[in-house]
């Protein structure tokens, strides 16, 4: 069985940077056309000047021959200025502004602290200027259980920034509960949409812990509930055009994942279409796969879908159990174990 669709893109990647950055570029450069890059590096990128450097160092990592183009966000911080918005858009660099609640994620110390009160100007300059904010939809209020983080998010900050900014374009990245889709689902179309993980997809909460503790299994938002997975793959399996393709690959050293104090995130690039493929393949909508990975991401960003393809053969293959460089080990979701699509650019 053989499937031909258009060359998706990635619409949240982390590529990190220095040595990882170089290892794990090639994993995603080699089926995706395109890919929002987050910029929660050390230190964060918070302007357009930085922004385009970091652009500079992955087109130089990239393999030869390569016509990946990497799409650049800000980080949003208390101070972020509206002139630094006009200068993002101006760039025809920046695509999007990452909204990382203080404390919420990896390098994310850095985030706001009160939307309200110091980020107003700019979200309005971010109207102005067509420029999405794409949130880290999580509380980090330490009264507030890890699995209800975004549960709370939603109905303290999203849904009034929402009221209050009705044209405010907004992506909830990796969204994980049954309450998110119902807000997405509610909202504007055109206005508020989500990109879903594979693991979110795949994955529930019961996976970080059978066999013992799955330290490449915990990323953030923590995978919940069953019935959270289920009705995360109901709506994007539904043709939806508010859902759309948002690896959330997040690569760690083997050694900052198998320790006392592992870091979150899940390294998914090497499997990542494999993955939704088989959502959608057990779902019965593999019809719906290529508009989900290929056509609403673009079509949200108001950007031009890819002109090439990909196909996608059912040609069972066994995940590597981790890939080695000189400065340690990276291991992939599903490592060790048998996919059964294959995708490849020929």
């Amino acid at each position: 069985m053989e499937l031909t669709i258009t060359q998706p893109d990635d619409w949240h990647l982390h590529l990190r940077d220095g040595d990882l950055l170089k290892a794990v570029v090639p994993h995603s450069v080699s089926l995706f056309g395109r890919a929002i890059v987050m910029p929660n590096l050390k230190p964060p990128i918070t302007t357009t000047v930085a922004a385009m450097a970091y652009q500079v160092s992955i087109l130089k990592a990239l393999p030869a021959g390569s016509t990946f183009t990497p799409l650049m966000t800000l980080y949003l911080t208390d101070t972020t200025s509206p002139t630094e918005i006009k200068l993002a858009k101006k760039s025809g660099v920046v695509f999007g502004v990452k909204l990382y609640p203080a404390g919420a994620t990896t390098n994310s110390q850095d985030g706001v602290t009160d939307l309200f009160g110091k980020c107003l100007p700019v979200l309005e300059e971010m109207v102005e200027q067509n420029m999405p904010l794409l949130v880290h939809g999580e509380v980090t209020d330490p009264d507030v259980d890890i699995f209800d983080r975004e549960k709370v998010f939603i109905e303290t900050i999203l849904r009034p920034l929402i009221e209050r900014l009705p044209q405010l374009k907004v992506v909830m990245e990796h969204v994980t509960t049954l309450d998110a889709v119902r807000f997405v689902e509610s909202c504007k179309e055109g206005y508020v949409a989500a990109t879903v993980t594979p693991q979110h997809l795949l994955l529930n909460r019961n996976t970080i812990f059978q066999g013992g503790l799955q330290p490449h299994n915990y990323c953030l938002p923590i995978l919940k509930r069953e019935i959270h997975r289920q009705a995360i793959v109901s709506a994007v399996t539904s043709g939806s055009k508010r859902f759309f393709l948002g690896t959330d690959s997040a690569p760690h050293e083997r050694r900052r994942k198998e320790c006392s104090c592992g870091c979150a995130g899940v390294f998914n690039a090497p499997v990542a279409l494999s993955a939704y493929a088989k959502v959608f393949e057990e779902a019965g909508a593999l019809d719906k796969l290529e508009a989900f990975t290929s056509f609403n991401g673009p079509d949200f960003y108001g950007i031009s879908r890819n002109n090439s393809k990909i196909k996608l053969r059912k040609n069972p293959w066994k995940v590597p159990n981790s890939y080695s460089y000189s400065f340690g080990e990276l291991v992939p979701m599903y490592a060790g174990e048998t996919l059964d699509w294959k995708p490849s650019l020929d």
